[in-house]
């Protein structure tokens, strides 16, 4: 099996206490209370495993989280009638309770409420020592990740560490200290981590996950050599030198289009990914019977041409051509097309999409010239786009850890040493070599080249934003400026409003230790 566990919702332990209320204080018989868990092995491992059960909450990465991180920067843009998701992705946004930005806030909040509770109660459970502290491991991982997203989106947010209550009115913490955290959870949890786990638990968090992660964390900060020490575990440490027969723990997959389908899940190039399943959905809550799948097809489809077609989505979003154009700067060795055009766009010069005909439709005439991410989309099996998507999602693949790695290398005026990491992304894709085409950049040349190696190799992926905010594009007007000629919704962009996510105005009205973000 593909999946990294039997989903275990054995307990409901309250929710994210920062955002309900107690309006009838009876206890339910029929429910397992907080006092009577946490007693055993088992316990720990539901604890955890209700953590990873966060991740199919509409607000972490089953949607939104993907809906926002990509067309908000400047290679897609809002193609979509619902009013209120076009606003939030151009920069118009006038609700401040949008639930996009509402549930990424809830969601997010729920998985670390959750994670709290195994890092407070699992250190008191009698069971194997070795397993407990990887089960801390994993939880602290998760906050990590989810802390991640939030100060990535939000900036200043609580810093909640403790089992909240419904009385708790947590104050904002200065993103310095939301991001000292990440680090230090991740610090914690990494050597406690394995390597790899059986087939079983393909899925759960690894050593090399937090590595990437620390690395990750670092480098948003521009804090390039701590990025590059946690980088080396997976590049050219332990990490790299503890796969089977001798191979390599992590490496690319020859083929570039294996990361995105669900054949070919949790593959060496794989750090970590979220597992999904295409279960239908009969709650809206995270249990055994939620719906499992990547909610994303819908949203990124292109939609239909007939109204008797198959749904292939809803066409809410939309790639710019742009990106097309950076793919067509260079052929391959074999005076070809970059082969990652294909798998990256939907376009009428892709010939795995038919030449305008895409999930077995043809394109209508006056949508030729649009093009949209296909990564992810399920138009390699099926003739349709459902809310249960089987295709996991890869929130870090090796790939970007070797260009960050280079990006890493440069900052530190390592230029020369960079160049090889570039160079095995670009061989995968059959481009000629860096280090033969454009030999001895400055380190500002390499950047801007590192800038387009990432277009290219990881458009789609959720990793845009990210670059732009560790770039410095969305703090400096000229900046601003150059984006509104690749993306006309920059033309709205306001630094002081735009560059953060307002916190929902439902978490404003309930604490009055927020303040808005604008």
């Amino acid at each position: 099996m593909k999946k990294i566990f039997s989903y275990i919702m054995a307990f409901a332990l309250a929710g994210v206490a920062m955002s309900c209320e107690h309006t009838l204080d009876i206890e339910n018989p029929n429910e397992i209370s907080e006092q009577s868990f946490w007693r055993s092995e088992n316990d720990a491992l539901a604890g955890v495993n209700a953590v990873y059960g966060a991740f199919y909450r509409n607000g972490t990465y089953a949607r939104w989280l993907q809906m926002y991180l990509n067309p908000r920067s400047d290679d897609g843009f809002a193609s979509t009638g619902w009013g209120e998701l076009r606003s939030t992705i151009d920069f118009t946004q006038v609700d401040l309770n949008f639930e996009g930005t509402r549930n990424i806030w809830d969601h997010h909040y729920r998985a670390i409420f959750r994670a709290n509770q195994v890092i407070t109660n699992v250190p008191n459970i009698q069971m194997d020592e070795t397993l407990k502290q990887r089960y801390i491991g994993e939880a602290k991982f998760l906050r990590a990740l989810h802390y991640f997203n939030m100060v990535s989106l939000f900036r200043s947010v609580p810093l909640v560490l403790e089992p909240s209550r419904p009385t708790d009115l947590p104050p904002q913490s200065s993103e310095e200290a939301v991001w000292a955290q990440i680090k230090k959870d991740l610090s914690e949890a990494a050597p406690n981590l394995p390597a790899k786990y059986d087939a079983a638990n393909l899925g759960r968090v690894t050593k090399g996950a937090a590595y990437a992660l620390l690395g990750k964390a670092h480098l948003q900060q521009r804090e390039y050599q701590q990025a590059l020490d946690a980088f080396a575990w997976l590049v050219d440490g332990n990490g790299a030198r503890l796969g089977l027969s001798g191979n390599d723990l992590y490496d690319l997959v020859p083929n570039y289009r294996d990361n995105f389908l669900h054949t070919t899940e949790n593959n060496r190039e794989s750090v970590f990914e979220v597992q999904f399943l295409a279960l239908q959905s009969t709650t809206d809550e995270d249990a055994p019977t939620s719906n499992l799948g990547n909610q994303r097809g819908p949203f990124f489809g292109p939609g239909r041409r007939n109204q008797g077609d198959p749904q292939a989505g809803f066409n809410d979003i939309q790639m710019h051509r742009w990106v097309i154009d950076e793919f067509m700067e260079e052929r391959t060795t074999s005076n070809g097309v970059d082969p990652r055009l294909y798998v990256t766009a939907i376009y009428n010069g892709n010939p795995e999409t038919f030449y305008g005909r895409t999930f077995g439709q043809l394109v209508p005439d006056d949508q030729m010239q649009r093009a949209w991410y296909r990564k992810y989309l399920n138009d390699y099996h099926r003739q349709d786009e459902t809310f249960e998507g089987p295709i996991n999602f890869r929130v870090i693949r090796y790939a970007d850890v070797l260009l960050m790695y280079a990006e890493c290398l440069n900052g530190l005026n390592r230029t020369s040493e960079a160049y090889q990491y570039v160079d095995r992304v670009r061989r995968r894709a059959g481009l000629a070599t860096l280090t033969a085409t454009k030999p001895g950049l400055s380190a500002a040349a390499f950047l801007q080249q590192l800038m387009h190696e990432r277009v290219t190799e990881l458009t789609g992926e959720s990793t845009r934003w990210l670059d732009l905010l560790r770039w410095g594009y969305l703090d400096d007007q000229s900046r601003i400026n150059e984006l509104k000629t690749r993306d006309p919704e920059f033309n709205n962009f306001d630094i002081g409003r735009d560059k953060w996510l307002p916190i929902p105005q439902s978490e404003l009205d309930i604490n009055p230790n927020l303040s808005q973000n604008f």
